[in-house]
C-alpha cells in the first residue's frame, strides 16, 4: 500500500479574484494599444510580459536575457508593480515613441528673467507631453513690486508667472487627454510667502497645481519661540554698498539655489535684504487656516531633506515631484516601483497570519535590478534630464498595500504591532536594495557619479563636521562614492545595521545613488494590486466611491469600490460582512486613525527609507484646529521630511476618494438659465451637457472652469 503525504496549504492572499474597478483601471490606464485602437495586451498578464521582455532586453548580455525575463516576470506576478509610466510605456516603442517611463522630474532652476522664465515653460510643456510630472521653485524670482532695470517697470511677482505654468500644463493635459502634474514649491521666507499660501482661495487658479512650502529649521525655532521672522529676497553684489552687511536687521544670510550674481560668503551662504519683518507665529497660521481649509500648501522639511540627502554634497534640493516622495535636484528626475505587501500575508485573519519574509526579500531583489534597467529605456525629453538620471542612476522602490496588509495580519493600523512591522518591512527593503546596489556595482559598474572625484569646500566641512575630525580639510580631493557611504546621513544610519555593506559601497560605490520612495500608488493600487491600500497609507474606507478621470469627460466619474482586505475577508471568513457589520475591530479605515497615528507610521518607515514618503494625514470635517495646528509640530519634531493632510470640506475642493456618507450629507446648489435654483445631494445624479455626473463632480467641474474650456 502506497503512503499519502499530507501537506497544510496556507491561505493566499494573493489569490482573491479582481474587482470590475480594478480591470476597468487597467484597460483605461495601462493596456496596451495600436495607434488604430487595436487592443494588444489581452490581459494583464500580457502587460507583465511586454514590460518583463522590455527590462529584460536591456541587458548587455544577450545570453542571459531570456534568464531575467523569467525573473522579472516572476518577480511581476508575485508583487512588484512598476509605476504607472513604466507599465503603460516600457515596450511600447512601437506604438507611443514620444512617451517617457519615468513618472518623476523637477524643472531647472527658474532663474530671474524673462528669457528663463519662458524657457522653462517650454521645457516643461516637452515634460509633461512626455508623460512625467514635474516640480518647480518659484522663490527663486523676485518679489511683487521689484524693479527690473532692464524693462524700466515693477514685477509682478512669481505668482503672475506660477499662472502661466498653469494655463500651459492644463493645455498640454488636454490634448494627451492625461491631466498633467505639476508641484510648485516656495520659501517660507520670501517676501511673497502669504500670497502664496492663499493663492488656492481664488476658485480656478493654479488647479494644475499641488503647492507645497518649503519650511527651515530657522523658521521653525521662530514659531516655537514666538519670535520674529525675516521676509528676505538675495541681493547681488554689485549692491553690497547700498547696506550693512553686519547689520542682521537689514541682512540674513540664508541658504539659497542660486549664487551667480549674488553676494556669497565663504560657508556657501547668500545675503538676503530684509523686505519685511513679521510674527512667525502669524505665517503659522496663515498656513495652518489654509491647510485646514483647503488641504494645501503642504509642508517640505527642506533642512531635513538636504542633510539627509545622499547626494548631500553635489545637490542643493528646493523641488520635489508632484506627490512629494520624490525631492530631487535641478534637472533630477527619478523611477518609481511599488511591491504589493499583501502578496506576502499567509493564513489572513487567522491566529497564524503571518508574512512571507524570505518570498519578500527574493521580489526586493529582483524588482532592484528591474528598476536599474529602466534607466536605460528613460524616454526622457531634455538632454540635461537625462544626463541626471544616467549619472545617478537614482530610483525610488516603495511599497503598496501596508494598511491592506496590517489589517490581514489582525493588527489595528497604528497600534505599537503595526509601527514594529512598518519598521521591519522597509528595513528589509532597505538592507536586500543596497546589497543588490553592491552587487550590481561589481557586476555593471556604480553610478558614474560615484567614481568622480570632488574637491572639499568650507561648505561641505560645515555640513559635516566630523570630515575635520576625519583629517579632511578644504582644497582636498575625494571620492563621490566616499562621500555618499561614509558621510551622508542616511547611509550612517543603514552602518549601524549593516556596517560591512556599507563599508564595501564606500569602497565599490553603490550602483545608484538613492534607493527608496513610497509613492501614493492611487492607480496602480486600485488597478494592478486589486484596491489594496494606497502606498503606506490605511485604506480609506472599507466601500466608497472614486472619482475617475476620463478621457474627454469634463467633470470627473465617480465608480464604487471595495477594499482588498474586504475582498479577502468575504473570500475566507464571511461572505456576507460588509463596511458596516460583521467586520472584526481591527478593520479601520482612514478616518478612524488619529492624526497623531498617521505621523507615527510615517515616521516608522522614514527612518529606513533614503528620499522621501507621500503620506496623508486623514483629518474628520469637525477635528479642532488647535489640535490640528498641532499635528504639523509632531511631524516636525518626529523628524519627517514632509507633511501633508486631507480634511473633508466640500465648498473648497472635491477629493479623488470620496464616502458616499459625506456625499449624502452634503448639498449643492446650482442656478439654472431661467435665475431658480435647484438644491441637490451630492450623490444624486445629473445629466448635463449630455453627460451624467453626480451633484458634487459637476459642481466641482463648474467651479473650476473645465466648461467653457476647449
Amino acid at each position: 500500500m502506497e503512503t499519502a503525504h499530507l501537506h497544510v496549504i496556507a491561505k493566499n492572499a494573493a489569490n482573491i479574484p479582481l474587482q470590475a474597478a480594478s480591470l476597468d483601471i487597467w484597460d483605461k490606464k495601462y493596456r496596451l494599444r495600436s495607434k488604430a485602437g487595436e487592443i494588444i495586451d489581452q490581459s494583464i498578464d500580457d502587460t507583465y510580459q511586454r514590460v518583463a521582455r522590455a527590462l529584460a532586453d536591456v541587458e548587455t548580455d544577450e545570453g542571459k536575457r531570456d534568464t531575467w525575463y523569467t525573473e522579472f516576470l516572476w518577480a511581476l506576478r508575485h508583487g512588484a508593480i512598476p509605476a504607472g509610466r513604466i507599465v503603460s510605456n516600457a515596450g511600447a516603442l512601437e506604438h507611443k515613441p514620444a512617451t517617457s517611463t519615468i513618472n518623476c522630474t523637477v524643472s531647472g532652476t527658474i532663474y530671474d528673467s524673462m528669457d528663463d522664465i519662458l524657457n522653462k515653460v517650454h521645457e516643461a510643456g516637452l515634460t509633461l507631453k512626455a508623460g512625467c510630472g514635474i516640480g518647480y521653485e518659484f522663490s527663486t524670482l523676485r518679489p511683487r513690486g521689484g524693479y527690473v532695470s532692464g524693462a524700466g517697470a515693477y514685477t509682478s511677482g512669481p505668482l503672475s508667472f506660477m499662472d502661466i505654468y498653469d494655463k500651459m500644463c492644463f493645455t498640454v493635459s488636454s490634448a494627451g487627454g492625461r491631466r498633467g502634474a505639476q508641484m510648485g514649491t516656495f520659501d517660507v521666507g520670501h517676501p511673497d510667502v502669504l500670497d502664496f499660501i492663499k493663492a488656492k482661495r481664488e476658485s480656478g487658479r493654479l488647479r494644475q497645481f499641488n503647492l507645497s512650502l518649503l519650511i527651515t529649521k530657522e523658521f521653525m525655532d521662530a514659531v516655537k519661540s514666538d519670535g520674529e521672522w525675516k521676509l528676505a529676497f538675495p541681493i547681488k553684489a554689485k549692491e553690497a554698498e547700498t547696506v550693512d552687511l553686519n547689520d542682521p536687521e537689514q541682512i540674513v544670510w540664508r541658504e539659497w539655489p542660486i549664487h551667480g550674481d549674488y553676494l556669497c560668503n565663504e560657508s556657501g551662504l547668500v545675503a538676503c535684504r530684509v523686505e519685511r519683518k513679521i510674527r512667525a507665529r502669524r505665517v503659522w497660521d496663515v498656513i495652518m487656516s489654509s491647510t485646514y481649509d483647503y488641504a494645501e500648501p503642504g509642508f517640505i522639511l527642506i533642512d531635513k531633506i538636504n542633510e539627509m540627502n545622499n547626494n548631500w554634497f553635489c545637490e542643493e534640493i528646493r523641488a520635489t515631484n508632484p506627490c512629494g516622495e520624490q525631492p530631487l535636484p535641478p534637472c533630477g528626475s527619478c523611477l518609481l516601483g511599488s511591491i504589493n505587501l499583501t502578496k506576502f500575508v499567509r493564513d489572513p485573519f487567522t491566529a497564524k497570519a503571518n508574512f512571507d519574509w524570505e518570498g519578500f526579500r527574493k521580489t526586493v531583489g529582483i524588482f532592484t535590478r528591474m528598476l536599474d534597467n529602466v534607466v536605460e529605456i528613460n524616454g526622457l525629453p531634455l538632454e540635461q534630464q537625462r544626463n541626471e538620471i544616467m549619472s545617478k542612476r537614482r530610483h525610488g522602490m516603495g511599497y503598496l498595500g501596508l494598511g491592506s496588509t496590517v489589517t490581514m495580519l489582525r493588527m489595528r493600523y497604528g497600534d505599537d504591532a503595526s509601527l514594529a512591522f512598518t519598521d521591519r518591512v522597509t528595513r528589509e527593503m532597505a538592507l536586500v536594495g543596497w546589497q543588490s546596489a553592491l552587487e550590481l556595482s561589481k557586476e555593471k559598474g556604480p553610478a558614474p557619479i560615484l567614481d568622480q572625484d570632488f574637491t572639499v569646500t568650507e561648505a561641505m566641512l560645515r555640513k559635516r563636521p566630523e570630515m575635520v575630525s576625519d583629517g579632511y580639510k578644504a582644497g582636498d580631493i575625494v571620492k563621490g562614492r566616499v562621500l555618499h557611504a561614509r558621510y551622508s546621513r542616511y547611509m550612517q544610519h543603514l552602518a549601524s545595521v549593516a556596517p560591512e555593506l556599507v563599508n564595501e559601497l564606500a569602497e565599490t560605490g553603490a550602483r545608484f545613488t538613492h534607493h527608496s520612495s513610497i509613492a501614493p500608488t492611487g492607480t496602480i493600487s486600485l488597478s494592478l494590486a486589486n484596491n489594496a491600500s494606497n502606498g503606506i497609507e490605511p485604506s480609506f474606507a472599507h466601500q466608497y466611491s472614486r472619482n475617475v478621470i476620463r478621457e474627454g469627460k469634463k467633470s470627473k466619474e465617480k465608480i464604487d469600490v471595495f477594499s482588498f482586505e474586504l475582498l479577502a475577508y468575504r473570500n475566507y471568513v464571511d461572505p456576507e460582512a460588509t463596511a458596516g457589520k460583521g467586520l472584526p475591530d481591527y478593520f479601520v479605515s482612514a478616518d478612524d486613525i488619529t492624526p497623531k497615528a498617521h505621523v507615527d507610521v510615517q515616521a516608522a518607515a522614514q527612518r529606513w527609507i533614503d528620499s522621501s514618503i507621500s503620506k496623508t494625514a486623514n483629518v474628520p470635517s469637525d477635528y479642532p484646529y488647535e489640535d490640528f495646528k498641532d499635528i504639523y509640530l509632531y511631524a516636525y519634531d518626529q523628524g519627517l521630511k514632509g507633511c501633508t493632510t486631507f480634511r473633508f470640506n466640500p465648498e473648497a475642493f472635491q477629493g479623488v476618494l470620496v464616502k458616499e456618507a459625506d456625499l449624502e450629507n452634503t448639498k449643492y446648489r446650482f442656478t439654472l438659465d431661467d435665475g431658480s435654483t435647484v438644491e441637490v445631494k451630492g450623490n444624486e445624479e445629473i445629466e448635463y451637457d449630455g453627460e451624467i455626473h453626480t451633484a458634487a463632480n459637476l459642481y466641482d467641474a463648474l467651479k473650476e472652469g473645465y466648461y467653457g474650456k476647449h
